[in-house]
């Protein structure tokens, strides 16, 4: 089991910015492959915003590049997504997300979601 802790959500103006951690624990905490960074707002199906693997390979959604960032501290079992640039239509509850091992990538999961709503 995988237990994942999400912060940093919150009310930010259009163009600022906000930071998102995700902590990672439990027994396979430390070997985890790839973790990334989805979204979803009402009406919609949840979408990939970046993933990241143990080895720093980085896949972003077109609609956020070169506006967002993921990093993660291995030694610390944490991922994080810093948002720039920020638009109305980032607003959503961002979700983080684990999967264990490519050799099974039907396998993951998820933490309880964090807002992030960005309004003037």
């Amino acid at each position: 089991q995988v237990q994942l802790v999400e912060s940093g959500g919150g009310l930010v103006q259009p163009g600022g910015s906000l930071r998102l951690s995700c902590a990672a624990s439990g027994p396979i905490a430390a070997s985890i492959d790839a973790m990334g960074w989805y979204r979803q707002t009402p009406g919609k199906q949840r979408e990939l915003v970046a993933t990241i693997t143990s080895g720093g390979n980085t896949n972003y959604a077109d609609s956020v590049k070169g506006r967002f960032t993921i990093s993660r501290d291995n030694a610390k079992n944490t991922v994080y997504l810093q948002l720039n640039s920020l638009k109305a239509e980032d607003t959503a509850v961002y979700y983080c997300n684990a999967r264990p091992t490519a050799a099974t990538p039907m396998l993951t999961y998820w933490g309880q979601g964090t807002q992030v709503t960005v309004s003037s």
